[in-house]
Parts: C-alpha cells; structure tokens; sequence
C-alpha cells in the first residue's frame, strides 16, 4: 500500500518512477487465469500453441496474456519455478519499452527472460546485454530449457569466443552478450573489408540488465578498437625524477583530486635534473669517442718553443676577457626548458609520470597481478579485464610498478556505449535501482521506469548512518560494532570501496579475532561460492561493491540447509558500509542484499569528515563539530553534510555524462556519414564507379589484363583503406582538439565561447572535406597499385591493413586536460577553501550563519586533520 500511494504521489509530481501499474496488474491477473487452461497441455501441445502465436509485427496485448501463460507454466515444467506477479507485471512494462525496478531477489532473472522471448515470438532478434562474462552465461544456461520448449533459439557470448562462434551466436534470436563485447563486436564489423567477415546482425532490441549501471554508470566510456601495434615506452629517469617531488612544493593537487600539475619550483627542479641527466649523458658519449692522432712532421725545437709561448700568451689573454666577461653576464638559462617545443615530449612524460605516481593508487585504482597492471571497475570492485588508460598513462603507471609495457596504438575506432545502445530500435531493462536515475534514463534515451512492488513486504530494517569526526574514530566504531554483532551469531556483509580497504578491514578483524571471508578484485573469480554462503550464521563476509554480482544470498547458504531458522531467528543478513557512496544508488544497492523475498534483514552505514566522499563533494571548512567521547556526531548540521555531498556528487556525474556526450555525439553522426559510404563501397560497385571515372585509362588497361572481377575487389580495398585511415586521422585530430578546446574560452574576451560550440564547429569543418579526400588519395593509389592476376599486393600498394588489432575500453579524458589544470589552479586560488568546486554548491548548500553555537566552538584539536588544515589555510589569509 506505502509503496502504491508512494507510486502515486511521484505521478502527481511528474517524477521518475512514476508509471502506473494498474493496467500491467490488470494483465497479469489475465495471465493467471488463462494458464489454467494451458496447464492439461502436453509439452508438445504447449510448443505447438507457442509456435502458432509467432508473428512479424509483435505481440499484441491479447497475445501477450497467451504467451506470458504458456511462458510461465513452460518455467513450472522445467525449472520448477512459478513466476510471481510481479515478474509478471515485469514482463509486460519491459514488453512495452519500460526499465523496470525490481528488488533484489525479487526474480529479475526470469522475467527478463520472458521478455525477451516475447520479443522474439513477435519476430524480434533480442541482445540481452548483461555486464559481464559471468552472468551472459550462466544466465543463457539457466534460462535456456525454458526457450527450448518454447521454441526459441538462444546463445551467449563472452571474451574467449571465436569469430565463428559470435557469428553463430548473433544469429539466434535471443543473445546473451556483456555489452562491451557486443560494441567490440561492432567496432570490428565497422572495418571488414568483405560482408562475409562480420559477424553481427542488424540491432533490433536490446534488454539490458543491471539497466542503471550500464546506460549511466558505463555509457561514458569510450569502446576502442585499436591497431598498428607500437610499444610506449616511458623514460626510466623522468619516473626517478619524478619520485623526488614533493607534494605542496613541487607539484599541486586540485580540490576534488582529480588533477595535479608542477608548481613553479617543480618545475625548476625538473629543468634541472635534466639538465644534469643530459650533461652526464653528453660527457659519457664524448668519453667513448676514442681519440686520434694526426700524423705531424717533426718541428724544429725553436719553433716548437716559440708557439709554446705564443699558445700561453694568448691562453693567458682569453682568460682575463673570461674574467671581465664573468662580471657582466647573467645567470645562465636553464639547459631544459620544459616548454620548448623540442621539449614538447618530455613534458607530456612528466605530466602522466606524475599523474601515475600521485593520482593513481595501487589496490584502489588498479592491481599489480601476474606482472600486469589491470585496472579496477569502481562500480562493481572487480577487474576490469578490457580497461586501460589513454595517451600514455597506462604506459606511466607500469613503469611506475617496474612491470613490461604493454602494446598501445592508434585508436582505428571508437564508440560509448550509449551511442551503441541508441543504434538500437527498441530499449527496456530492468535492475534493482532504477528511480533514483530516472531523469537521466529519460534525458538520454527516452525510457520511462517502472517500479514493481515486491513479492512480500520488505521488512529490513534501515539504520541511520553513524557519523564521526575522523576516518581513524569511524573504524574504531565499526570493528567494534561488527564485534557487537558477530558475537550473536547473525550472518554480516561488510560493504568497501577498494580492494586497499577491503584488506585493510580485514587486518583488523584479524587483529580482533573475527573470523571472515574476503572477496575483492584479488579473488573475483571464487564471488559465486563466496556469496552465496554469505547467509550462514556465524559468517562475516567482507565484499568490495556488490552491484552486478548476479548471486543471491539466501539465509542458510545457497541450498538454505545450513541453520536457516537460526539466521531468520538472529534477524537476518546485516549490511554494514563502511563509507557512503558517490551515489545513494550504489548504498541502496549494498542494502538490498539484506531483506530478499520479505526474510527479516537489517542495513548501517559507517562515515566520517575525513571520508574522500565529504572532503571533495562537500562544503565543510565553516563546520564546528561537537563529538561525543567517541568521536561520533549526531547533530543535524553534521548529519546533513552527507546528504549534501551525495546530491553534489551525483549532480556532478550527471553533468559529466552530459558533457561526454554531447562531445561524442557530434562525432557519431560523422561516423554514420562515412558508414554510409563505406557500406555503399563494401556492397556495391561505388569504388569502381569512382576509380573508373577518375583514373579512366589505368581502369581499363588494368580489366584488359586481369580481368573486371580482381580490378573491382582492388578498387574496393584501396578505397576503404583511404576511408578508415582518413577517420582514423580524424579521431586522432578530435583526440587533440578536445585536450585544448579549454583554452578557447579564456581567448573570448567578452564575448564568452563555449567549449563545446568550438569544438563542433572545427570538427565539422575537419569532416567537410573527408570523405572527397579518401576518394583523391584512393585515385592516387590506384594510378600506381602492384595488381596482378593473384589481386592487390596490399603491401607493395602502400594499403596494408594493421598487422594486429586489439580491443578495450578507456577512461574518457580520467584526470582533465592541461586547460582544466590551469583553470583548476586560478579557480583554487579565488575560492574559498572547500571540499567541492564552487560551481558544484547545490542551492541547498549549508550557510554557516545558521550553525548552532555548539558547531562552532569545538577545539582544532577536536577536529580531523583535514578540517584543521582548511582552518588554517584561512587563519593565515585573514592575516595577510
């Protein structure tokens, strides 16, 4: 009932989440009463009416009750389960273009899977886009004898598959594919030179699970296909150099932490210590050149003696000038200058070195593991198997960790994954936390959502998050509490934010003799067991992120025999977080593992002022916090700074999304362009109609000879050759645009230039004349082309195709260009000190008038460091 009237009240505000669900409960109860009629049937006799409702244009509402029917009673026959309602009425919104939010446990799974059938009765191919390997499969064999015996064709998959593999598995009517695996996909079929060597089909719809954490939380990053295999390699000194820096001296970190750049004296010691480098480099090259000897005639004593003499009076001359000369000349310049363009390629190395070595962590960003540096998905706390840096940086933080470079190259081809989610026709997903994105689903692909209530009430029970003045207090407090807990017995799922974390909690409750299970980007491959145990009385199960794991965790294990009663009896599975989340998204998600199918449950969150979360995404240098003897702060003012830095947080990854987008979006519609000639080459005749026409004598001497068959294949490869490599140039001239776009907007004077508005129109201007080029350079190529009766000698012509290609996915532009370090630093320097951006303040943002007295009167001692600094900061400004 809270939750209709809930539902309600959101459509009187014209909220997300607001599709009412009465007509889709309606149907459902339609559903129920038509499958006692489909209950005598035999398997053969329910396939068969499955097989007589199949249909081109999709199903129609009347057909969908009659399908969903035999749907449900084919999922009692094979895998024993009998849809609830609400996987019913799940069925129905996603059959209808809806993302629909299903809690935890409350059977996602299953009624995907009649969507997705649904969809393909109705003569739809369906990719059922899941976030990893792991889950397209064991999803696909879960649910595949229930499409059997419904007739429909089903496959999946995953990173070790074959072309011919994905070309057979495209092919079936529902796919389950992780979506990164399908734009790779794409991006490779973008680049065949023969029809017969793609192995995607047409996109038609697209059922996507873990719906937010896809088209949200992953649609900003870019998919590359990369070719042209070249290794980067990192100067060993710079990384040495490097090292010696210190922070607050030689180089600045920006508020929110996501920028750092040389100060004036770093940059002076960097000079210098090149300086140095170069002249032992210089000295030890000159001391390898072995000297020689002129062969003289012998020289008469008296002469010898004379130019003895004359060599000393003049030696004598040139070093008085050098004496004069020394008490007139100034200080020498540096032997470096980093801005120099000679020096262009060092800087760029000093700027990512330094990056590595201060932004990037170990155990929290990425993995040192089988001599490989692998990157880690922040929003799910595993490995990111296809994920890299751009423009050097991976390159930097392995030499950083002394580990082999790994191959980069030239990015052939790229495509974010909401551009590759819009190329399809029809959208609808469903996941456990959907409303609280619902204006971004509907801004950016134009779905509504749907919340579906669950099966039984939920009865967890929510504590209010605990709040201390430091990190150090916050820890105290939770291992104790987790004591508190443990002694009773109740099953405990601690939820961190890094694998550092993760461990460093673990040390902890060793050193509290709490026995305990890990499970981090270390061990992900064991999450399925470790999971599904984490409901046993008596077991603590220490977890980074728990979005998108795919395992439920039942009280009493995974076949609930191991004490049940006794863990329903104890209260359920406890969630204990030890820190807040960017977003209150991924913390609702962490809850949601307690409570399942209406099993008793209960949530706490752990944080303090010293968390990353507060100290970058909130204002609280005018705070005067009010402990108690344990450092824990209860009073609203406090309390509120989570809230706050949780909506900013949110608004600024809102606004990242966008601005990601509209960068790329510009960039899509001039890939669809050049597609559309390039397909018209790849299928058609266009490139011997254009060659012929242009280079007429060589085209006909050539057919006389060969014959018109091998000309047209040499035509068609040289001309797709000159297409990808003008848009590989491209991208690469986009790549290098963006980096300096910023700048443009301090060089408007009055006039204020958007960045974005730059952007466009030098890109447009860039791609005016591509395609019109691509066709020039091809001419040229086919004029001198090595063609023989065997075909084009690519090689010999000048039009190889890349010797290796790769594929993996890049954090887009992860720590901002050089002009948002400029503009970070004078934006630093005329704000006030803060934990946020000034720009980033909500308008209910706090004003420390409105503070009570008791919030302002706490002793620096009182404070955690952080705070005290910024205090200080001020102190000593009022005094200046």
């Amino acid at each position: 009932m809270a939750l209709k009237i809930t539902s309600r009240f959101r459509r009187l505000l014209q909220r997300p989440g607001s599709i009412d669900l009465s007509p889709y409960e309606r149907l459902s109860q339609l559903v129920l009463e038509a499958e006692e009629s489909v209950e005598p049937l035999t398997d053969e006799e329910l396939a068969e009416a499955v097989s007589d409702l199949r249909t081109t244009g999709g199903l129609h509402e009347d057909e969908q009750i009659e399908f969903l029917a035999l749907a449900r009673d084919a999922a009692r026959r094979t895998l024993g389960e009998s849809a609830f309602d609400g996987q019913i009425v799940g069925a129905l919104a996603m059959l209808q273009g809806r993302v629909v939010e299903m809690a935890t446990g409350e059977g996602k799974t299953l009624a995907g899977a009649f969507a997705a059938a649904g969809y393909a009765i109705g003569g739809r191919r369906v990719h059922v886009l899941a976030v990893n390997d792991y889950l397209a499969r064991r999803d696909a064999e879960w649910m595949a004898p229930i499409y059997e015996l419904l007739g429909v064709t089903v496959s999946h998959v995953g990173q070790a598959s074959t072309p011919e593999e994905r070309r057979t598995a495209y092919q079936a009517e529902v796919c389950y594919v992780p979506v990164s695996e399908v734009g790779f996909d794409v991006l490779r079929d973008r680049l065949v030179n023969d029809v017969a060597e793609r192995v995607t089909q047409t996109p038609d719809v697209a059922l996507v699970d873990e719906a937010d954490s896809v088209l949200i939380d992953e649609a900003r990053v870019p998919l590359v296909l990369a070719g042209a295999t070249r290794t980067e390699e990192l100067d060993d000194d710079i990384v040495q150099i490097v090292r010696t820096l210190r922070a607050g001296v030689d180089y600045e970190i920006d508020g929110d932490g996501r920028t750092v750049a040389l100060t004036d004296a770093g940059t002076d010691k960097v000079e210098k210590l090149l300086g140095e480098r170069d002249e032992a480099e210089a000295a030890a090259a000159a001391a390898l050149v072995p000297e020689v000897e002129d062969e003289a005639p012998a020289e008469d004593t008296d002469t010898a003696a004379d130019a003895d003499t004359e060599t000393e009076d003049t030696d004598a001359e040139d070093k008085a000038d050098e004496g004069k000369a020394e008490e007139t000349v100034e200080p020498e310049r540096p032997a470096v200058n980093l801005y120099d363009d000679e020096n262009l390629d060092r800087l760029t190395q000093i700027n990512v070195a330094l990056h590595a070595e201060v932004l990037l962590r170990k155990d929290v960003d990425y993995l040192v593991r089988d001599g490989k540096v692998s990157l880690i998905n922040n929003n799910r706390g595993r490995i990111a198997k296809l994920q890299r840096w751009p423009d050097g940086l991976q390159a930097a933080v392995e030499a950083k960790e002394a580990v082999p470079v790994s191959d980069s190259g030239e990015v052939l081809d790229s495509i974010t994954v909401q551009a590759l989610i819009k190329d399809y026709k029809s959208l609808c997903g469903m996941t456990g936390t959907a409303v609280v994105v619902g204006e971004s689903l509907q801004e950016f692909y134009d779905v509504e959502v749907a919340v579906v209530p669950p099966n039984k009430p939920n009865i967890r029970k929510d504590d209010q998050d605990r709040l201390y003045l430091t990190v150090e207090q916050k820890n105290v407090a939770l291992v104790e509490h987790i004591a508190e807990v443990h002694e009773t017995g109740r099953p405990i799922l601690i939820g961190t934010h890094s694998v550092e974390e993760s461990e460093q909690l673990s040390d902890r409750l060793e050193a509290a003799e709490i026995p305990h299970v890990v499970l981090n980007a270390k061990n992900d491959a064991e999450e399925a067991g470790i999971i599904a145990e984490a409901g046993v009385p008596g077991t603590v199960t220490v977890s980074t992120q728990m979005a998108g794991r795919g395992t439920d965790i039942r009280l009493g294990g995974k076949d609930e025999t191991h004490d049940k009663d006794k863990a329903i009896e104890l209260g359920g599975l406890y969630v204990v977080g030890t820190g807040l989340h960017a977003s209150r998204r991924l913390d609702d998600q962490l809850r949601g593992r307690a409570g399942r199918q209406g099993d008793p449950g209960g949530s706490l969150f752990f944080a303090s002022l010293g968390d990353e979360l507060v100290i970058r995404y909130s204002v609280s240098s005018g705070l005067r916090p009010h402990p108690d003897e344990h450092g824990r702060l209860t009073d609203r003012k406090s309390v509120g700074i989570l809230d706050h830095a949780q909506r900013v947080a949110d608004g600024a990854n809102a606004e990242l999304h966008r601005t990601t987008w509209q960068y790329h979006r510009l960039t899509g519609q001039q890939r669809s362009i050049l597609l559309d000639t390039r397909e018209k080459v790849l299928t058609e005749d266009l490139a011997a109609t254009e060659l012929s026409e242009r280079v007429k004598e060589r085209y006909d001497e050539l057919v006389e000879e060969h014959g018109e068959d091998k000309v047209k294949d040499a035509a068609r490869r040289i001309a797709l050759h000159h297409l990808d490599r003008k848009w590989t140039d491209h991208l690469a001239y986009l790549a290098d645009l963006r980096e300096g776009i910023h700048l443009r907007s301090l060089a408007g004077g009055i006039v204020h230039m958007k960045p974005i508005d730059e952007f466009n129109k030098s890109a447009i201007a860039s791609f005016d004349t591509l395609i019109a080029d691509a066709w020039k350079e091809a001419a040229e190529t086919f004029a001198e082309a090595a063609i023989t009766d065997s075909g084009l000698d690519e090689e010999a012509s000048g039009v190889p195709r890349p010797t290796a290609t790769w594929t993996y996915l890049v954090n887009d532009n992860p720590f901002g260009t050089e002009a948002d370090r400029i503009l970070g630093r004078l934006r630093n320097a005329i704000r006030p000190q803060s934990g946020a951006e000034a720009e980033e303040i909500l308008p209910e943002e706090f004003d420390e008038d409105e503070f009570p007295e008791e919030l302002r009167d706490a002793d620096d001692a009182d404070l955690p460091e952080e705070l005290r600094e910024a205090d200080d900061d001020e102190d000593d400004a009022k005094k200046k």
